[in-house]
């Protein structure tokens, strides 16, 4: 049962093949027996998974059908459960169990999805590898030395390893395409807005977006169907209706333009990582696609920009969290001062640290200007690059990453070199445009991901796009071995 996907597990459902119950025990058993090689789950909630499969079961038994309905799936830990501890893989949070649930996590159990744990995250989602968590490294399944990618690498992780069908994510510069891309899954960024932000604990809020990630584009369709809506507790939550993304996915790619823009094959991205990609633009050209050369001049920037924004943010967010309103708080303090100072100090990690300060930097008296306001012009040039290119194409592909997953501990001693590896998802988040990552091959064992744009709330199409470029090709189908 493990390796079905969550399409095929929601027909055995209705086909009374197996119950709900059934599956999550199977699953659960999996984790148990598979996880400690992986450390990709921070929580497993056994009790809560069982009631929830019983209660979908009954919910079938009376007449209730639906693709979510009994499906089993995880949750990042930094969506808020209720009365479930929610870590965002940090000290400062090791022991805050949420009083409420998050919007996605309520709208994903209203669909009657069964939830199987809390996934492991760099902490406060701040990574791209991994590596920052508290509760230790995730390792990717394809090769235990490697990273999974971050900082959704725990979802990531336990999919590619078949210990659930799909998990929760969320990307702020690349976290949910990037690990797909490093694992062989699917992974979906929707438009900014398109998913509630409620309840998901923030890093940086003008760009974090919740979504889906799993093996296929029909599976990414249904968990992003249940979780997509306006909430009017989120204030950038958008107003918009949410089509049938599954009724979608048969569409022909007959005539569709699909821009590839020059710059993504400059100096940094390798030689195989190309050839993977120009082979997808030959497959997608046998499915009718027409392809032209498109240029994002201001690609350059974005990262500089990315990493002026988010940390900005990051620092405004984070200092809630203080030994007294939320978060560890150290022991004996002698005053306020050395409170503040030892409660965030022992519960913030390196990486953690290292944004708040520049971000707090970056908007001090003196340099908001030369630093916060230009990368937030530089962020106005690139959504303008996206506009322009969308009027002559109608989606946008090249690379997900410009290298396969790296070994464990590899950058660690060198930030730069793990921020370089957003260049090509960042500025989807920079302009709030929805993108997708999925499998596209192998480097040296190692998975590779071709990355989509689209236009704003043109998730549809990406996952059409997707959908029929796994029909053609078994990219997505691979295994890694030992699972």
């Amino acid at each position: 049962m493990h390796h079905m996907t969550l399409a095929e597990i929601a027909r055995g459902l209705a086909d009374k093949k197996f119950s709900s119950e059934e599956l999550t025990k199977t699953l659960l058993a999996r984790i148990a027996q598979l996880d400690p090689q992986l450390n990709s789950f921070i929580s497993l909630t056994e009790e809560l998974a069982l009631s929830q499969a019983k209660a979908a079961d009954a919910r079938r038994a009376n007449g209730e059908s639906g693709a979510l309905l009994g499906a089993p799936i995880a949750h990042k830990d930094l969506f808020c459960t209720q009365g479930i501890r929610t870590s965002c893989g940090s000290k400062m949070l090791d022991n805050f169990k949420a009083p409420y649930d998050a919007t996605v996590v309520a709208k994903l159990a209203a669909a009657g999805t069964v939830t199987l744990g809390k996934t492991n995250m760099d902490e406060f989602a701040m990574g791209s590898a991994n590596e920052s968590s508290y509760y230790g490294a995730v390792k990717n399944p394809w090769n235990l030395e490697h990273v999974p990618g971050g900082s959704s690498g725990g979802s990531a992780a336990a999919v590619a390893a078949r210990l659930l069908p799909a998990a929760t994510a969320t990307d702020t510069g690349g976290s949910i395409r990037q690990p797909a891309a490093f694992t062989n899954l699917t992974g979906l960024k929707p438009t900014y807005g398109r998913v509630s932000r409620w309840g998901m604990i923030a890093y940086a809020s003008s760009l974090d977006q919740g979504g889906p990630l799993a093996r296929t584009a029909q599976d990414c369709a249904i968990l992003l169907q249940g979780m997509a809506g306006f909430d009017p507790n989120d204030s950038t939550s958008i107003d918009e209706p949410v089509p049938d993304y599954s009724a979608s996915l048969n569409g022909s790619l007959q005539g569709l333009r699909i821009g590839v823009p020059k710059e993504y094959f400059g100096a940094g991205l390798d030689p195989r990582i190309a050839e993977l990609v120009h082979n997808s633009v030959k497959d997608l050209e046998k499915l009718g696609a027409v392809i032209k050369e498109i240029s994002l001049p201001n690609m350059q920037h974005a990262i500089p920009a990315y990493y002026v924004i988010a940390p900005a943010e990051a620092s405004s967010n984070l200092s809630r969290f203080d030994g007294v309103r939320f978060g560890h708080r150290c022991e004996n303090p002698e005053n306020l001062i050395d409170l503040y100072k030892r409660s965030r100090g022992e519960g913030f990690g390196a990486e953690v640290q290292r944004r708040i300060m520049v971000g707090a930097y970056a908007l001090s008296a003196g340099y908001y200007d030369a630093y916060y306001l230009k990368a937030q012009k530089i962020r106005r040039l690139v959504k303008n690059d996206f506009m322009a290119a969308f009027n002559e194409v109608d989606i946008i592909l090249g690379p997900t990453t410009p290298n396969p997953a790296w070994k464990l501990g590899a950058k660690n001693s060198d930030p730069i070199a793990e921020y370089l590896e957003d260049v090509y998802t960042i500025t989807a988040n920079l302009a709030g445009l929805p993108g997708l990552s999925m499998p596209a091959g192998f480097v040296d064992g190692l998975p590779v991901g071709v990355q989509l744009l689209a236009p704003y709330f043109q998730e549809g199409r990406l996952l059409n796009v997707a959908h029929q470029y796994q029909l053609n090709t078994d990219w997505h189908t691979r295994t890694p071995t030992g699972f």
